[in-house]
């Protein structure tokens, strides 16, 4: 472990839970945050996939013990942010870490979100009504991410 990843991590950790209540889509039981998506594509580009699920799952942690997240902080982000390493990882694009943001929430954090709203919370939606927000969420995060990221690439900041 480097010094540089886990104050970066601190960083993006501090960051992503106390901005996280600045942009919020509420959708039932759920509340989607678009700035944990933002979050986890910098941290998947800038620090990789474990880093960024780390941060994830300590992000829905605190969002927690706040007040200002759910049980569904941790399938909404943890698979977005897992994706989204790998795929930086393996195609070395933003679009792919982008893409792997998307998939990760929109599609499988959604899916496993439905039974734990079920079990957890005791709601009654279907198996699918959580796809449209989540993805909604993670498009918009994903957007903000690949501006930051672009925006440091180009003022040529040394953590990417």
């Amino acid at each position: 472990m480097s010094t540089k990843k886990i104050v970066l991590s601190g960083l993006l950790i501090s960051i992503g839970a106390l901005a996280s209540h600045l942009i919020v889509i509420p959708v039932g039981v759920a509340k989607a945050y678009p700035i944990q998506h933002t979050i986890n594509v910098i941290g998947a580009i800038i620090l990789g996939p474990a880093y960024a699920v780390g941060n994830a799952f300590l992000i829905s942690i605190l969002r927690n013990i706040l007040g200002v997240g759910s049980l569904l902080a941790f399938p909404g982000s943890m698979f977005g942010a897992f994706l989204a390493g790998i795929f930086y990882k393996e195609f070395k694009k933003i679009y792919a870490a982008a893409a792997g943001e998307i998939i990760g929430t929109g599609i499988i954090g959604s899916l496993v979100a439905f039974p734990i709203s079920k079990v957890l919370l005791g709601s009654e939606v279907g198996a699918f009504f959580f796809i449209p927000p989540f993805i909604l969420s993670s498009f918009v995060g994903t957007v903000l991410g690949i501006l930051v990221i672009k925006f440091l690439r180009k003022t040529n900041m040394e953590v990417i």
